[in-house]
């Protein structure tokens, strides 16, 4: 029987000043290729995740021999700077929204102090990825939460497992 070290955890990171750097599609693209690195790696699982234009929510849980904490930096720090590079590559003029003074930086994609939920219970985990799957419909990105394609919900609602293969459902 294998040990559980860490409980899911209900993850929410926002973009500096909620600004709506995620519209675009090809930064959310290196959020899910992150993420399906990790998962690819076993440092974690993924249970459901939605990402807005301008914040993220994960339910992910660490698997044994990782951190939270680590896990969590590692990831804001992976897509905060390949979100960078193609601005500075790309896009001048939108990178030097993002410019900070700050002694350890020039520029930041995320607010600093992301919000980190244990999810102590299976009731609790449906909760917020019902919480996740609204968010996109209460921004009148869709109808239904499945039909948003920047979101696990098609996996649970409509039972398309091809779209997202690195998610695992939480009943497993």
């Amino acid at each position: 029987m294998e040990i559980i070290e860490y409980y899911p955890e209900f993850f929410t990171a926002t973009i500096l000043e909620w600004k709506q750097l995620l519209k675009q599609e090809k930064y959310k693209e290196i959020i899910i290729s992150s993420l399906e690195f990790l998962v690819k790696q076993k440092r974690i699982v993924v249970y459901g995740f939605v990402l807005m234009n301008n914040h993220i929510h994960i339910i992910w849980q660490c698997l044994p021999n990782n951190k939270p904490k680590e896990i969590q930096l590692s990831f804001m720090k992976y897509t905060a700077q390949m979100i960078i590079k193609d601005l500075r590559n790309n896009h001048q003029e939108v990178l030097a929204h993002f410019r900070v003074d700050n002694i350890d930086r020039k520029y930041q994609i995320w607010e600093r102090n992301p919000l980190s939920i244990e999810l102590r219970s299976r009731e609790i985990l449906e909760q917020k990825l019902n919480y996740i799957y609204q968010n996109p419909v209460k921004a009148n990105l869709c109808i239904i939460p499945e039909d948003y394609i920047f979101s696990s919900a098609a996996y649970y609602f409509s039972m398309d497992k091809n779209k997202w293969n690195f998610i695992t459902h939480y009943n497993m």
